[in-house]
């Protein structure tokens, strides 16, 4: 029996188990032991039957009563149901689905500890699956009291608690790792891929240890000890992969962009604005990283309107004003990615506004609709349309320098005589996949040689640089937490802007309470700026209403109720209004969101789908319904696109604020400085998974609870860097077989 055996082999698992099991991912002993527990219940909290309400994790002291196994009428499901009563005479149901055998287990009339969650059905309430163990304690019984008069009384103790699916419950799984705990030959078999003197240095148990203190804990620092080691574990292998990626991209070789001062000079001085600190500093950082042999592979976390763009133009100016390595003509090219049509078109714009007219580089743009060259033949302040096999032939031979457009860039018939930067702008609305084909677009032109007509194209005198990978820069407006970016994003270097330009101004968030006289006071202040000829964004949680009822349809804010409402409402019924949502297709969005731009709507009502999106500089005033239902990173980035000109933005947030927590999130929106102290916000109170989402990361919801901790985080990259180092990590085998595992599982994801 080895870490990789299959269940099946060693446990009798009839079809409805090979199903559940398959839907957690579980097939062999691995993963079965990497499988944690959500939580561990503990004997010493206890609760009382008329305190429980339902959704509730509790331990209950009570005496099982009727118990009988039960088949369900029309599923024909097998179940336990039992009456389970305190010494007090307060009673509870409680049900053990797909468990007929529990009704052998428990004994009529035995005091047992019952942990659960509280559930309920028809109105009344029950206990669900719940875990169970018998009272040894006799002063309980004879007391007949839920709670010990003393801590000391008795022996606090824990079992694990896992997350369960149908046909697989958390008791099951809790056996099944304590027999294959229990085998002495298994256990000596174990190899622990972390090397021993790490594991010394950070003082973290040994896998073996580690596996009995999260599974079979005595006490809840063991359990804590062991979940702090399969954190870092996971943490260290995600840094050795990321470690290894970037090594393998820097033994590609680059262009070393160093052009002459006077270019990076003149462009500054065409500006009509300074640029800020943060924008000089990650300027800095680039100049650093093109200037060198190895390919610069840079994140850009710019805090919305902190002008990632101007940094993403001046990179590309020092890159086109570079000649290709070995060659006395031409110059390098520049390929810039956004995530949509109408934003590449709006960067296309802002690049040729400066780049093309004023320092007179060809530039195009490439999107599925949309093709077009700076300058056209008629005039050199004009673009033109052109055919698409047109420019790929012109961007092949390098007569254009700069291509800005969508996923069209990667399509496999786009290649680029000499591609010395690639920018991806959103760079998490692109796939791992995505991003990859288009930093690896030389080397595909390479194995696309047999092409005759490309071979046909190739000036005479050109260099073969198809070796030489570009430089690459991402970037975000989405806040990411120091420790999530280092462990997602651990193969790039991080470069952080959180100051605005000059002239810009914070916005004046203020929030409401969803009621009438407060959303009059709103709709005023709104209307006022609407006079000034300003545009405004009416941003829902929804798009269509969950309730049919007319009257009760306003308070649930849908985008589709929200746009009737303000076109009959007396201050906005003389305004045009828009709607955008995920439901409209591809081109009606973009023709909308075109319209905004172009002011034919003064209001915008919108899902969630504006938030990363076209610059429009007019729009200074938002309102946000619903506030409650998004994430604090995700309300800045809305009240981000009311921050795109020197005028005073507003953004008025409504929220049906239950709770104090809620509260406390929405005032931290209000006061924090920018949008990294909001994401680190949310990730101390909300997780790791909500910020970034588990499924889209990659990572386990341990090791995104893991995140939180900077030094953990720290400790494992600098581990694994160190690792990479001259390639020591092959001297270790336990390390390199669970390294290779690992890598083949993404490989065949």
């Amino acid at each position: 029996m080895k870490l990789n055996t299959a269940l099946e082999t060693i446990f009798r698992l009839n079809k409805d188990q090979k199903k559940g099991l398959k839907k957690l991912g579980i097939f062999t002993i691995s993963d079965l032991l990497y499988y944690f527990p959500i939580r561990y219940g503990d004997i010493a909290k206890t609760s009382y039957i008329s305190d429980l309400k339902k959704g509730e994790m509790v331990n209950l002291y009570a005496i099982a009563t009727k118990i009988k196994a039960k088949k369900s009428f029309r599923s024909h499901l097998t179940y336990t149901e039992a009456v389970l009563e305190e010494p007090s005479g307060n009673k509870i149901n409680a049900i053990w689905f797909s468990q007929p055998y529990i009704s052998k287990m428990l004994k009529e009339g035995e005091l047992f500890l019952f942990s659960g969650n509280v559930s309920e059905r028809a109105g009344k309430l029950y206990l669900a699956n719940p875990e169970f163990q018998i009272d040894k304690n006799p002063s309980v019984q004879k007391a007949g009291s839920l709670f010990r008069d003393s801590e000391d009384d008795f022996k606090k103790l824990l079992f694990p608690v896992y997350k369960e699916t149908r046909y697989i419950t958390s008791k099951w799984i809790y056996h099944k790792i304590k027999k294959i705990l229990a085998n002495e030959d298994f256990l000596e078999s174990l190899k622990d891929p972390i090397p021993k003197n790490i594991l010394k240095k950070y003082n973290l148990p040994t896998l073996k240890n580690a596996f009995f203190y999260l599974h079979l804990p005595k006490k809840l620092e063991d359990a804590e000890a062991a979940k702090k080691r399969f954190a870092f574990e996971e943490i260290l292998f995600i840094h050795l992969i990321k470690s290894l990626e970037k090594k393998k991209y820097q033994e590609s070789g680059s262009f070393v962009i160093k052009p002459e001062k006077k270019v990076e000079k003149d462009f500054l001085n065409s500006l009509d604005f300074e640029l800020t600190r943060k924008q000089k500093e990650v300027l800095e950082d680039i100049k650093k990283d093109i200037s060198s042999t190895q390919p610069m592979s840079r994140l850009l976390e710019g805090d919305v309107g902190s002008g990632k763009t101007i940094v993403a133009m001046l990179a590309s100016l020092l890159t086109v004003s570079t000649k290709p390595k070995n060659q006395s003509f031409g110059k390098l090219q520049v390929a810039y990615m956004a995530p949509t049509e109408i934003l590449a078109t709006q960067i296309y714009k802002e690049f040729v506004e400066i780049l093309g007219k004023k320092f007179g580089f060809k530039i195009a743009l490439l999107t599925s609709k949309n093709i077009q060259k700076f300058p056209s033949k008629i005039s050199k302040e004009e673009s033109t349309k052109i055919s698409k096999k047109k420019l790929l032939e012109w961007i092949l031979n390098g007569e254009i320098q700069i291509v800005i457009g969508t996923h069209s860039l990667i399509s496999k018939n786009v290649f680029f005589e000499n591609l010395g930067l690639v920018i991806i702008d959103e760079q998490h609305r692109f796939g791992k996949n995505q991003r990859k084909a288009l930093r690896a677009k030389p080397q595909a032109k390479k194995e696309k040689q047999e092409d005759q007509k490309a071979k046909k194209i190739i000036k005479k005198g050109l260099v073969n640089n198809d070796d030489i990978l570009p430089h690459l820069l991402s970037m975000t407006a989405t806040p990411i937490p120091r420790t999530l970016a280092l462990s997602i994003y651990g193969d790039l270097d991080l470069s952080i802007m959180d100051e605005l330009p000059k002239g810009r101004k914070k916005v004046i968030t203020e929030i409401f309470n969803d009621i009438e006289d407060q959303r009059e006071d709103v709709y005023k202040k709104a209307q006022k700026e609407l006079q000034k000829g300003r545009q405004m964004y009416v941003i829902c949680p929804r798009i269509f209403d969950a309730d049919i009822d007319k009257e009760r349809s306003l308070n649930v804010r849908s985008a589709v109720s929200t746009k009737e409402h303000l076109e009959k409402n007396k201050y906005f019924k003389k305004y045009k209004i828009g709607l955008l949502h995920s439901k409209l297709k591809k081109d009606e969005k973009e023709k909308v969101m075109q319209d905004f731009l172009d002011n034919k709507y003064t209001i915008l009502v919108s899902t969630s789908v504006v938030e990363v999106g076209v610059s429009v500089a007019n729009a200074t005033v938002m309102i946000i319904e619903g506030a409650e239902r998004f994430g604090l990173s995700q309300l800045h980035q809305f009240r981000g696109r009311v921050m795109r000109s020197t005028f005073q933005p507003y953004c008025y947030i409504f929220a049906n604020a239950k709770t104090e927590k809620t509260l406390e999130r929405l005032k931290a929106l209000k006061e924090a400085k920018n949008g990294f102290e909001l994401a680190e916000f949310d990730l101390q109170n909300r997780g790791a998974g909500e910020i970034l989402g588990n499924k889209q990361s990659g990572v386990s919801d341990l090791a995104m609870e893991a995140i939180k901790n900077l030094k953990l985080v720290e400790f494992a990259q600098k581990e694994a860097k160190a690792l990479v180092k001259d390639n020591k990590y092959r001297k270790y085998k336990d390390l390199n077989k669970r390294l290779k595992n690992i890598q083949e599982k993404i490989y065949l994801e």
